[in-house]
């Protein structure tokens, strides 16, 4: 529009400048400027015409491609907000999904804690009945065998009479036979005794040592407590333990003062010069 109207400006001063000029200055030269001037304005015209044209046409084409990036904002502000909503939702699921697998977690741990309990108390079980199955069976064998076992005399005079007789291995086999079968009667008590007097005989004062306990701790009345204390100490000493095996014997003389064992006690402490009588705290 400014270069439209600059030239109309100068069209116009042209035109006053042409018209103060005295008619006999006109010539030929003015003329052929004047066309070229007129033309001059032409050609403005169209190419203002033009430019206008074309600003029009651009003025399209930007509204249009603002109305296109406006439509392309809009979808993408859409899809940000579809994706948004998506993950959310996504998230939320995800969240649920961790929930149920924790549960399923946790549910598998209580089973298998409860599968371990129960495992064990089948195994109790078993083992339970395995054992009571195997008394039953050693009841069964114990009562078969004690079904034809000698009777519980016979068996033990058999034992003694073969012990008195040096006959060690069958006496051993008789006394051990009477303590199998008839472990509950009084003269099982004698027979303990017998079994570790034949163990002392041999040197074995270690077996000597529990045979003998097995008189003083379950036959403690029985006719051969007091021998049973006395060998005992003996073999304690025999074993090295001195001060266990005077024990034994100050408890002896202490319990049967006046018997037979008690006088052999203070004939082997009186030997090994030591003093008979118990000392405070033993």
């Amino acid at each position: 529009m400014k270069l439209q109207r600059f030239f109309r400006v100068f069209g116009l001063l042209a035109a006053l400048g042409l018209d103060v000029m005295p008619a006999w200055g006109v010539n030929k030269e003015i003329i052929e400027l004047q066309t070229q001037v007129q033309q001059l304005q032409q050609q403005m015209t169209l190419m203002q015409r033009s430019f206008d044209e074309r600003m029009g046409v651009m003025r399209n084409l930007v509204e249009q491609d603002t109305d296109a990036v406006n439509k392309v904002a809009t979808a993408i502000t859409s899809l940000q907000v579809i994706l948004q909503k998506q993950q959310g939702d996504a998230s939320a699921r995800l969240d649920q999904l961790s929930g149920q697998v924790q549960a399923l977690n946790d549910t598998l741990d209580e089973l298998k804690t409860r599968l371990a309990k129960v495992s064990k108390q089948l195994e109790d079980m078993q083992g339970t009945q395995q054992s009571l199955a195997a008394q039953q069976a050693q009841q069964q064998a114990q009562q078969q065998a004690q079904a034809q076992a000698p009777p519980p005399d016979v068996l033990y005079n058999n034992g003694l009479r073969d012990y008195n007789g040096a006959k060690n291995d069958l006496a051993i086999q008789e006394f051990s036979d009477y303590i199998k079968f008839y472990p509950n009667t009084d003269l099982a008590g004698n027979a303990y005794f017998y079994l570790a007097e034949i163990q002392y005989k041999q040197g074995n004062f270690q077996q000597a040592v529990q045979n003998y306990d097995q008189v003083l701790q379950n036959f403690p009345s029985g006719s051969k407590a007091a021998s049973a204390q006395l060998k005992k100490g003996f073999a304690l000493i025999e074993l090295g333990k001195q001060d266990d095996g005077v024990r034994e014997l100050r408890h002896l003389i202490q319990r049967y003062p006046h018997s037979n064992e008690a006088l052999q006690a203070r004939d082997r402490l009186r030997k090994l010069g030591i003093a008979s009588s118990i000392r405070p705290g033993e």
